[in-house]
């Protein structure tokens, strides 16, 4: 018996030695779309037998490092063919997969409970992924495809109402979102003050959005990322695609420079409903346009270099008294290139510009203002082993900031030129990523950024008794303007003000069973950059302003917790959030605050806090011919600006407020039935919480005339906000797989006719004398038909 347990001693440790002393050998490759070459990110590449597998990265690239044997590979992505191959690994290899659409008539996209493990397993939480075909499906106004609309359907996320540019994710406000297109910052993205968003679907490939457990490599705001990236183009024959609708038209152009090495893309959308005003004898004008390119080649198996760019503009004239253009241009050449089998670089050199111009001929003046910035950045993702990949990398970003530039339109013009002070600032990071998981069921991520900013020297800087831009009046109790007592002149060497700041990230993913897992996250996050807006959204006539001596940078503290969990073999799933964030240096505005052309903005503001909490939940229908999904968010989002002594009242006597972005119940339903093969019908519902506003709860009479009393900031609040939306596409060919493909969309925004109210204003009626309200409606119900096609 004893001899027994020593030789079985022996063969244990035997084979232990055998299998930590087990060759090991990394398979890589790239994973693309069979008929454009495009590359696919976020595809799963799993290996059953381990239990085990990967996913590919921004640019289609996947290593795994597996022990020395034969092994069943399954590719797997939404939407396509899954394909499975059996390898010996014997040595270190490289192995491309190329995907191919499925067609769901023949059933050929089987999801199993292997696949599906991985998204349990992984520690990511907070991140929503929408398809540029998911986008293209949900009904908006005037029929065009909207992805700024198609994210406010999910939970956590809203917008200020119709026509309202920007979003607002879990509380925050729309200057905390971080906005990238191709790693470019957007600093508007909508067209026509939020009509439609300045993205062309039809050039988007991949969009992510990240609520909260933001990995290190994002930095510079506080709320979200909405990380989106273009098409390359196809590189194995010319196609192109497009839409005509009532207001506005697309086309994209694709195909190859070199047949299956490089390819270019060239999409282009403009508005043209102006173009009718002149039968109206209207002489006003409201359009805008953007052009999306880029260049792809891959010099060898190991460099591929890019080169993108993002061009709009919008134009809005009434009559000769007024004219407002405002838009976005970005650049952006990156360089990819593989060290190894487990090291993958990205180099990029970005330039990002956002300018805005005003022109007012009734006052015979032009005013000019605009942010831009320069972008390095050096990422690299190190695959050590099957359990832990690491990224890291640095970026820098120089900026410079243009408040404002008036000019006279005219000679005669009594307006003077007048230029307020540029800024200037220069803002660093390193960060480094870990994936790390610890057995079959606990999964890690965690990281470390470290940023700083440094606010550089200008021509002219105000100087204040005790450093107090804003005084306080105690007889009157009200904040005032501070007077300064001189002034600094700097070189653009100085250096006025530096901040650094480390900012932690962990998220972990904890498999309760091959269905269902709980996640938790932590973030801390820094944001140097504000946006000065006494609206509710932002406006083209906003400013971004950094940090500097008298404006602190924000720092977010962010933790949420989840249960996740896959029904009934993937056919539903069930994601279940809670989470809580505060923000400190959140600035707000004193009582009468000027922002436009003020160049002394520190004397209007003040800084103080933030906080938001709420549950969200989302369930989805993934398969057959209903799919969609159901949205409800719980949440509420509050600001505190208290006095900086104790004589001092602060805003709002010190006391919590509402935020203009606190919807207590947000509720959303989007879904798409096929009806037949020719027919399907896309609709969505939403309903929300009216918006805090600041609502007159009495008025007193002074030499005639009478004077509103205001009761607390946003203490009141707009009517709640509903809406339906229905659509149909029409495909008159649906068997058809080549040549000329095209579908209708018919579609009806507002189906009921809902009056919403995007604003509430308060006046006395010039015959009566009486006091009264009057509600402003955007939108009543909007009928919609657009005509779709590629080749």
């Amino acid at each position: 018996m004893k001899n027994h347990f020593i030789w079985s001693l022996i063969v244990i440790c035997f084979s232990l030695f055998s299998l930590h002393a087990q060759e090991k050998y990394t398979i890589r490759g790239t994973i693309s779309e069979e008929k454009s070459n495009e590359t696919l990110i976020g595809v799963n590449i799993i290996i059953p037998e381990l239990q085990t597998g990967a996913t590919t990265n921004e640019y289609g690239f996947y290593s795994i490092t597996l022990p020395e044997g034969t092994y069943k590979i399954v590719i797997s992505y939404l939407g396509y063919t899954s394909v499975s191959q059996t390898i010996t690994l014997t040595e270190n290899m490289t192995k491309n997969f190329s995907l191919t659409e499925a067609l769901e008539s023949l059933d050929a996209v089987v999801i199993t409970d292997d696949i599906e493990k991985l998204n349990i397993q992984k520690p990511q939480m907070s991140v929503n992924r929408l398809s540029s075909s998911t986008i293209k499906e949900i009904p908006v106004v005037l029929g065009e495809a909207d992805i700024i609309k198609a994210i406010t359907l999910l939970p956590g996320v809203t917008t200020a109402g119709e026509g309202a540019s920007g979003f607002n994710v879990r509380g925050g406000a729309a200057d905390q979102n971080l906005i990238l297109l191709d790693e470019a910052t957007i600093y508007n993205s909508s067209h026509l003050f939020g009509f439609f968003s300045v993205f062309n679907p039809d050039a988007i490939k991949d969009l992510r959005l990240y609520k909260g457990g933001i990995p290190a490599r994002y930095g510079g705001r506080v709320s979200s990322v909405l990380d989106i990236y273009q098409k390359e183009g196809n590189n194995k024959g010319f196609h192109m695609n497009g839409g005509i609708g009532l207001v506005s038209s697309r086309l994209l152009l694709e195909g190859p420079i070199k047949k299956e090495k490089g390819s270019f893309l060239l999409g282009g959308r403009s508005s043209y409903a102006h173009l009718f005003l002149p039968l109206f004898d209207n002489t006003s004008k409201a359009y805008f346009y953007d052009l999306n390119t880029k260049l792809s080649y891959k010099l060898n198996d190991r460099n591929n270099i890019y080169l993108s760019g993002y061009f709009g503009r919008d134009v809005f004239r009434i009559e000769d008294s007024f004219e407002n253009a405002y838009g976005n241009s970005v650049l952006n050449f990156r360089w990819n290139h593989l060290f190894s089998d487990k090291l993958f670089a990205n180099l990029s050199l970005i330039y990002s510009d956002y300018d805005y111009d005003l022109k007012l001929n009734f006052v015979e003046f032009d005013w000019k203002s605009g942010i831009r910035n320069f972008n390095l950045k050096y990422d690299l993702k190190h695959y050590l082993s099957q359990k832990i990949k690491l990224q890291y990398g640095l970026n820098s970003i120089y900026y410079k900031f243009n408040p404002g530039d008036i000019n006279p339109t005219v000679p005669t013009s009594g307006v003077n030129p007048f230029k307020l002070t540029d800024k200037y600032a220069f803002e660093n990071a390193f960060y480094i990523d870990v994936e790390h998981n610890l057995s079959d069921k606990l999964a890690l991520s965690y990281g470390l950024r470290l940023s700083t900013f440094h606010r550089l020297g200008q021509d002219e800087l105000n100087i204040y008794e005790n450093d107090q831009a804003v005084n306080f009046n105690e007889d009157f109790q009200v904040y005032e303007k501070a007077d300064p007592i001189g002034t600094e002149t700097f070189k653009r060497s100085d250096v006025i003000a530096s901040f650094a700041n480390l900012e932690p990230r962990a998220a972990l993913s904890y498999q309760l069973n091959s269905e269902s897992s709980v996640k938790a996250s932590y973030n801390r996050m820094s944001q140097y950059l504000h946006l000065l807006s006494n609206t509710n959204s932002p406006t083209p006539l906003d400013i971004w302003t950094p940090s500097g001596k008298y404006i602190k940078p924000q720092l977010l503290d962010q933790v949420a917790i989840g249960y996740f969990r896959n029904l009934n073999n993937n056919r539903y799933s069930l994601e279940l959030e809670s989470f809580y964030k505060k923000v400190q240096n959140r600035i707000d505005y004193i009582d009468g605050a000027d922002l436009v052309a003020n160049n002394a903005i520190e004397q209007v503001i003040l800084n103080g806090r933030a906080r938001s909490y709420g549950m969200e939940i989302l369930i989805r229908k993934n398969e057959g011919r209903f799919k969609g999904w159901l949205a409800y968010t719980l949440s509420k989002s509050e600001q505190q600006t208290p006095g900086r002594t104790p004589a001092e009242t602060g805003i709002n006597n010190g006391n919590w407020y509402r935020t203009p972005y606190d919807k207590t119940h947000d509720i959303s339903f989007t879904g798409s039935y096929d009806l037949n093969e020719k027919w399907k019908l896309n609709t969505n519902f939403i309903f929300q919480t009216g918006q805090p506003v600041t609502f007159p709860n009495g008025q007193y009479e002074y030499n005639g005339l009478n004077i509103p009393n205001f009761s607390d900031r946003n203490a009141d609040r707009l009517p709640s906000y509903n809406r339906l939306d229905i659509a149909f596409n029409y495909t008159p060919k649906p068997d058809r797989r080549s040549g000329w493909q095209s579908y209708w969309v018919f579609g009806i925004y507002n189906v009921y006719n809902r009056r919403n109210a995007a604003s509430i204003s308060f006046g006395q009626n010039q015959e009566t004398g009486m006091n009264e309200a009057t509600r402003l409606s955007i939108f009543g119900i909007v009928p919609s038909v657009s005509y779709n096609f590629k080749f």
